[in-house]
């Protein structure tokens, strides 16, 4: 028996209005639809560079099995590449866990209330929450998306991100292990890095719109509420851990790439040879944190190769420079901010390195 539909005009108030919600939700679904083709041809180019870079590394890894060698330079760009991709990827996966911990079963507001209101106050603590995060840059990446994915502000997110590779107890412990009080490269290292992080936060407080600074694809993750529903807690912590990790994953393995075809290309033997002048010594070891891109939990006893011919305003630009902006921590950066937002992040903690690293060699 077929049913007939009653004319709009018969229906009661509420149900024109639930007609309406379900023609609304329709119209919502096509244009999310159409808005997420473009991103479905961008995720299969990603799944196609990862491919080849897997394809790549396992090359490596057999290489030893085959009759055909490959060229040196070839060879240690592949294995400095897979390093530092071993290397990261722990600490990626604990970042990307703690950030679904923070969106998913942190109860809203159980952060926030123990923060200070005033927006200087508020930076100043969470730039210490790193002590609590003792992850390095990698890992700080996927937790600061879930903080901005929390409703925490850019300037504040910024604050933390900066400050955590930094201040966190096991670079802490490593740095002490390293030199020790020597030359003041520790307590350098730990105000400098409090110091820029701050500094950070308050430029880009001044931003007239600070949420321009997010990529169009993540702003909209943002503002797109959860959708609890039916799913309960463990399926949206699986939908968030596939989404974050889809994210972070492609662009950790192309800045390892980056950092490892970098190393082989760029002489280090250049810069070694000026590395006893009190202002090329600085510019030469702020590149080479740039390019070397090391994990911030054991880059202090990379440094410490080079105290001996290096001043020790350079070993401290060096381990500013290098858990904020290099090559590897980029590429983590762009899945996020806007590629306008990361050029003034590096102009930033360059130009304090620069000056905190001087300040160091003429004290000392």
């Amino acid at each position: 028996m077929a049913r007939h539909r009653r004319p709009a005009a018969t229906l009661s108030p509420s149900s024109r209005e639930r007609v309406a919600a379900t023609r609304v939700t329709a119209a919502e679904r096509t244009a999310v639809e159409r808005a997420r083709r473009p991103q479905l041809r961008r995720r299969r180019l990603w799944a196609g560079a990862l491919l080849t870079v897997v394809l790549i590394g396992t090359a490596l890894v057999t290489h030893s099995f085959t009759a055909v060698p490959l060229p040196d330079r070839l060879q240690d760009g592949l294995t400095l590449a897979v390093s530092v991709l071993v290397e990261s990827l722990p600490f990626v996966m604990l970042g990307v866990l703690l950030a679904v911990v923070i969106e998913v079963w942190v109860p809203p507001g159980a952060i926030e209330r123990w923060l200070p209101r005033p927006a200087w106050a508020r930076r100043a603590v969470l730039s210490l929450l790193g002590m609590l995060v003792p992850v390095c840059e990698c890992g700080n990446v996927p937790f600061a998306r879930g903080m901005l994915m929390r409703g925490f502000s850019v300037p504040e997110t910024l604050t933390f991100l900066m400050a955590a590779p930094i201040v966190n107890p096991i670079v802490i412990l490593t740095t002490h292990q390293a030199f020790g009080f020597s030359d003041g490269i520790l307590v350098a290292r730990l105000a400098g890095g409090y110091a820029i992080a701050n500094l950070i936060g308050w430029l880009y407080s001044r931003h007239p719109d600070p949420k321009s600074l997010l990529t169009p694809r993540f702003a909209q993750t943002c503002a797109t509420p959860p959708t609890q529903g039916r799913d309960g807690r463990g399926r949206r912590s699986v939908t968030q851990l596939l989404a974050e990790l889809r994210a972070v994953m492609s662009a950790l393995v192309i800045g390892s790439a980056l950092a490892g075809a970098i190393q082989v290309l760029v002489p280090r033997d250049v810069l070694i040879a000026i590395g006893s002048d009190p202002v090329l010594s600085i510019l030469a070891m702020a590149a080479l944190a740039v390019v070397v891109a090391i994990c911030s939990n054991v880059d202090a006893f990379f440094a410490l190769s080079f105290a001996s011919t290096f001043t020790p305003g350079s070993i401290v630009a060096f381990l500013l420079i290098g858990p904020l902006v290099d090559v590897k921590m980029l590429a983590l950066l762009r899945t996020t901010f806007t590629s306008r937002l990361l050029v003034g992040l590096v102009a930033i903690v360059v130009a304090s390195a620069f000056l905190i690293g001087a300040v160091v060699n003429v004290v000392g």
